[in-house]
């Protein structure tokens, strides 16, 4: 005896698909491109919004003090989500407990890293990129 017919079979197994492609299988967007020029600091706060500035441009050389002004835990890291490979001087942050600060290693390097939270990285507030000059 057959419970569905092969129509009605096809339609439910669409309908799981289109139920499931909610529910974070997908690989984490890319954040949108920042506008406008980058902010000149070496210090990115995090707050209960996100990391501000989110955009900045420091010279070939500095380090980049991440601070930890929310209630929660946060890991930042290089991009892209999961590698963190592409600025290996970012992960020197890492996990940091509210009220923590960490500096990145020495940015040497004449390009762009984008940064995000490891533990949140559906979270765009939390990305951001760091320009070397």
């Amino acid at each position: 005896m057959r419970v569905f017919s092969g129509g009605v079979a096809r339609l439910a197994a669409a309908g799981l698909l289109t139920g499931l492609s909610g529910c974070g299988a997908s690989a984490p967007s890319a954040p949108p491109a920042p506008t406008g020029p980058p902010v000149l600091s070496n210090t990115i706060t995090i707050t209960s919004a996100g990391a501000n500035p989110n955009y900045i441009q420091v010279n070939a050389g500095d380090r980049v003090r991440f601070i930890n002004n929310d209630a929660r835990s946060h890991n930042m890291t290089s991009d892209p989500h999961p590698e963190h490979d592409a600025c290996p001087e970012l992960n020197q942050v890492g996990f940091l407990e509210p009220g923590q600060s960490r500096e990145t290693g020495n940015l040497v390097i004449v390009e762009t890293c984008g940064f995000h939270d490891h533990d949140n990285p559906d979270i765009q507030s939390l990305h951001g990129q760091i320009v070397i000059k």
